[in-house]
């Protein structure tokens, strides 16, 4: 049975209208004067601190703690600013899936588990009205490395449902194959839905347990064993 599901946000949940890249783009502008590089990045998939990282490298400027502070205080400003103006919306089926799953006899745990950090995870989420089903997740802010931010919402999970949660009673949703990655690295199960990132047939070639177009596609009961 299982006891809790994970979601990634960006392409799972919503989108955004890429507010967040907008944001990316004119804090790098603002705050360092630096205008040119991420026409060459992919985001999907990737956390905010590698990303920042990437392109910290791309122009020799030096990864120090103060340089990602300086760039995340910030872009949580203009992230606010840009998602107020945006024209994104909640991806197909989310709204009724997470209805069902708390519709449930036995409902799961609802988190997150994304790679932005915490507070643009929240700015994102709360602009559609979504951040309140959520009580806690895995966030950018916890590691670098998706792997180890799905490691890091495990632990935390185990802290409040209970040490005896084991990882095949969590289900991992998400858009790209970085998100079957990190749901198979802590030995969860996966549900993989191409709205965003990756098209159905590239989501099947990393073997999810179920992928599917949307979430329309399948029950809560399904995937909940209930």
């Amino acid at each position: 049975m299982i006891r809790l599901v994970l979601f990634d946000i960006d392409g799972t949940l919503v989108h955004t209208g890429h507010a967040g890249t907008q944001a990316f783009k004119k804090t790098f502008a603002t705050e360092f004067n630096l205008h040119h590089g991420l026409e060459k990045m992919k985001f999907a998939g990737r956390t905010d601190v590698s990303l920042v990282r990437e392109f910290f490298k791309m122009h020799s400027l030096p990864e120090t703690p103060e340089h990602f502070a300086q760039f995340f205080a910030r872009y949580v400003f203009w992230l606010d600013h840009i998602l107020a103006h945006s024209d994104g919306k909640i991806c197909h089926g989310v709204p009724g899936f997470i209805r069902d799953l708390k519709a449930l006899p036995k409902p799961p745990a609802l988190g997150l588990l994304t790679g932005n950090i915490k507070l643009g995870a929240e700015l994102k989420l709360r602009r559609y009205g979504l951040w309140e089903h959520f009580q806690f997740g895995g966030f950018a802010d916890d590691h670098e490395d998706r792997d180890h931010i799905a490691a890091a919402v495990f632990e935390r999970a185990r802290r409040l449902l209970g040490k005896n949660l084991k990882p095949q009673e969590v289900v991992v949703i998400g858009d790209t194959p970085f998100d079957v990655r990190c749901g198979k690295f802590i030995g969860a199960k996966v549900l993989a839905v191409a709205t965003g990132g990756a098209t159905l047939e590239e989501l099947k070639k990393h073997k999810p347990d179920w992928a599917v177009e949307d979430l329309t596609r399948l029950s809560a009961r399904e995937i909940c064993g209930r």
